[in-house]
């Protein structure tokens, strides 16, 4: 019984012990201040704030931004991942959709990018580049809210590139709104037409010209998986896509057609500069866990992956979050 009471104590002084060299430890690291640097993972540094205090008139456009957005990928090397394929890509002037454009390029692909006529000169810049890896690039202005508009997009790039197997829908319209007062019916209708219409839209153009492994992929956003309070029609339209991705890859399966999504956190696009005030664009991506935001070159591996059969036969109906946080949260 004494042997027992002993080996009771003695485990409750280490016990003890144990418990003062954490208090310890915890005390310590309570005096160090947080670092506040960027983490960065890959060769070369990606800017961090504080960014430009810069705010870009609507739609936004990536030749008027202080600080360009990096798309190229320069280690990035093209292995014929996409090689005789064609894609349609919306939004595909600036941004994410530039970015995959240019690595589509790289990877063997044509590439048609649908962007609104005031963009234009994002647009050229696209193409420039997307030439430059050796491929074609279509330009078609337009609207997405329109159907008309999206079949006639269709019918333009297999008529140009002579087919179609890759859909990328991105065009995206964002505008925060500080309470749901503000947020007015007009403004709602014009972002649900353009994030979720206009994916419904293109997609219901393209399926009857899509074959057995070719691939739709939808932007979605990290505010579709967990909302944000100033940004409610946004978020509205981001989860719609989710759903919209998973549902229509259950649709279009036994057809051998794959439709998956990626969940981008904050990208440094002409997208928030059009959206933000000078004083917050300033910290814009500070609070993920990288403490900045992504470029799009970060973001555009994700669709070939998603593109190519090669690397994602088996996988459809996913949403994959690249967020610059553990876990995908942001």
């Amino acid at each position: 019984m004494a042997n027992s009471e002993n080996k009771a104590t003695s485990a409750g002084s280490m016990q003890r012990d144990i418990q003062q060299q954490q208090d310890r430890r915890d005390h310590a690291q309570g005096q160090q201040k947080e670092s506040k640097d960027a983490v960065q993972t890959g060769r070369a540094d990606q800017p961090s704030p504080p960014l430009p205090s810069q705010h870009l008139e609507k739609p936004g456009l990536e030749t008027e931004m202080e600080l360009k957005p990096r798309f190229l990928a320069p280690d990035y090397c093209g292995s014929g991942k996409l090689a005789g394929m064609a894609a349609l890509i919306t939004g595909g002037d600036s941004g994410i959709g530039r970015a995959v454009a240019v690595l589509y390029a790289r990877e063997g692909a044509d590439v048609a990018i649908v962007y609104l006529p005031e963009e234009h000169d994002d647009a050229l810049e696209t193409k420039h580049f997307v030439e430059a890896e050796g491929q074609t690039c279509l330009l078609i202005p337009g609207d997405v809210r329109d159907p008309v508009f999206c079949k006639n997009a269709v019918e333009r790039t297999i008529a140009n590139l002579g087919k179609l197997d890759i859909l990328v829908n991105n065009a995206a319209f964002q505008e925060h709104a500080g309470s749901l007062a503000d947020l007015s019916e007009e403004r709602f209708d014009l972002t649900m037409k353009t994030n979720i219409y206009g994916y419904f839209h293109m997609a219901k153009a393209a399926q009857p010209h899509l074959q057995r492994g070719s691939a739709i992929i939808n932007t979605g956003s990290v505010v579709g998986l967990k909302g944000s309070s100033h940004l409610l029609d946004y978020s509205t339209t981001k989860g719609a896509i989710h759903a919209f991705t998973m549902s229509l890859a259950s649709n279009l399966l036994d057809k051998g057609i794959r439709v998956n999504a990626v969940a981008p956190g904050p990208v440094w696009t002409p997208l928030n500069p059009a959206d933000q005030s000078p004083e917050k664009i300033r910290e814009f991506g500070a609070s993920t866990d990288m403490k900045r935001p992504a470029q799009p070159e970060e973001l555009s591996p994700a669709y070939v992956f998603l593109a190519a059969p090669c690397c994602s036969s088996y996988i459809t109906g996913i949403v994959l979050p690249v967020t610059g946080s553990v876990g995908g949260g942001a």
